[in-house]
């Protein structure tokens, strides 16, 4: 019995950590070039409500949906609403100087009411009602397991039993790492987030690195809000249903210490803690909320440590949240 439990625990942390996982991997991609973007919150769920648009229209549009495009519609909706939001961020920080700090803000606000309001409004648009959006073909395509995970046993229906997109965020995070550690891309991307003028006077792009590492790591956390509302929700959409998720991924940011390959455990183990309280009985909801605060402590923990070492490799790039000002160089 305690096994059972205790599989059902992993299998529920990893369902909660991999949208996690998407946003985490996404801001860090942004902060090693130096741009705090605080909107990720707001990015996840415009990822979210533009895969639900697409494929909201499609699924109406024909009889019998094709599982293929569905996925497809979805995935590059989710893509364009992203880069969308991060082409604000971008033009407001970068070239009009703005404070990222209000700006990431601002963005989170505009982006959960840009959520909401499409989740209430849309069934109106094709004579539904409200709230009444259900992508059953969409969310079965995302649901998809492997065909042998069945045949495994305990280990297929723990770790094997999920969507693609669950394994999709492990290998993009993988790639995150490789390509930051591993290639003249990452060290210059690095470069630009330690410090821009001395990687401009060695004739590195400072703009276009902070832009595409930006539009990426928008790109990969819009992938976080599909997943919840195609894989986790199965295809359906609830106003505010996000909750603290996309916060919950700027603190991963923090406590893997701004490496993508931490950021998969680290999203796990916060996706165990998000949702422990319903594994420990005799529980009061005042009880549960004080549980559901264990990741930010948690954080706020492994911040202070790694200030007080003081190890480089284990601090955020020196020049993070700061403008660069090519004319002070």
């Amino acid at each position: 019995m305690f096994f059972e439990t205790l599989c059902n625990f992993l299998a529920a942390s990893i369902v909660q950590g991999t949208p996690l996982l998407f946003g985490a991997t996404g801001e860090i991609l942004t902060e090693k070039s130096g741009n705090l973007n605080l909107g990720i919150p707001g990015i996840m769920y415009v990822g979210g409500i533009s895969s639900i648009i697409g494929c909201y229209f499609y699924e109406h549009a024909v009889a019998d949906p094709n599982p293929f495009l569905c996925v497809l519609i979805a995935v590059l909706c989710s893509i364009l609403g992203s880069l969308f939001m991060a082409l604000i961020y971008c033009f407001l920080t970068i070239n009009m100087q703005a404070n990222q700090n209000v700006t990431g803000l601002a963005l989170t606000t505009f982006g959960v009411g840009l959520g909401n309001f499409f989740g209430a409004s849309l069934p109106r648009f094709l004579g539904g009602t409200v709230g009444s959006i259900a992508l059953n073909a969409t969310g079965n395509a995302f649901r998809a397991k492997l065909p042998f995970a069945s045949s495994l046993g305990i280990f297929g229906e723990t770790f094997l039993s999920f969507g693609f997109l669950t394994y999709l965020a492990v290998v993009i995070a993988l790639i995150a790492s490789l390509i930051i550690n591993r290639t003249r891309v990452g060290l210059n991307l690095r470069s630009v987030g330690e410090s821009p003028a001395t990687a401009d006077a060695a004739g590195i792009n400072v703009k276009l690195y902070k832009y595409m590492s930006t539009c990426i790591g928008a790109v990969i956390a819009g992938f976080g809000g599909m997943y919840f509302v195609m894989d986790y929700l199965g295809g359906t959409w609830t106003n505010n249903g996000f909750g603290d998720r996309g916060w919950l991924a700027v603190a991963i940011v923090i406590f893997a210490l701004w490496k993508p390959k931490s950021a998969i455990l680290s999203s796990y183990l916060f996706g165990g803690l998000y949702i422990c309280c319903v594994y420990i009985p005799g529980l009061s909801s005042s009880d549960k909320e004080l549980i559901k605060m264990a990741p930010y402590l948690v954080t706020v923990l492994v911040l202070i440590v790694s200030s007080l070492r003081k190890r480089r490799e284990n601090q955020p790039p020196a020049h993070l949240g700061l403008h660069y000002f090519r004319e002070d160089r």
